[in-house]
């Protein structure tokens, strides 16, 4: 998890910082506007229901995949659906990713590669 939030924590604070200077300036470049929308994505799978707590492996795998863009695509809008169907998937085909998620505590190199795997495989199916 510390692997993965310390990204988190850094894009966060940065969105917001942009998102605050974006609402003076008309004209943004590129690389601001896709950290604006990356950030709002970020907001979006940080809500959580109220009394549906989520397992620790299953919020792993949804905060790697929106720091490292592949979430970039998603309208923020449908953020939240694609993450519900995004555990569904990960939960009835690849348990694997996080039984190791799970049992090691840590996203290794290899842990990594097949959580890599698992989201380029849904987003295929999506």
């Amino acid at each position: 998890m510390k692997k993965v939030a310390g990204k988190l924590r850094l894009d966060l604070a940065q969105f917001r910082e942009l998102e605050a200077f974006a609402q003076f300036a008309t004209d943004l470049d590129e690389g601001t506007r896709a950290q604006i929308e990356r950030g709002r994505r970020i907001v979006e799978v940080l809500k959580q229901p109220q009394y549906e707590p989520m397992p620790v492996e299953n919020q792993v795998a949804i905060l790697y995949a929106v720091t490292n863009g592949y979430l970039d695509d998603v309208e923020p809008e449908k953020v939240a659906s694609w993450e519900n169907e995004f555990h569904r998937y990960l939960n009835s085909t690849r348990q694997d990713v996080l039984a190791i998620i799970k049992n090691k505590k840590v996203l290794d190199e290899a842990g990594e590669k097949l959580l890599q795997e698992a989201i380029g495989e849904y987003k295929r199916t999506v």
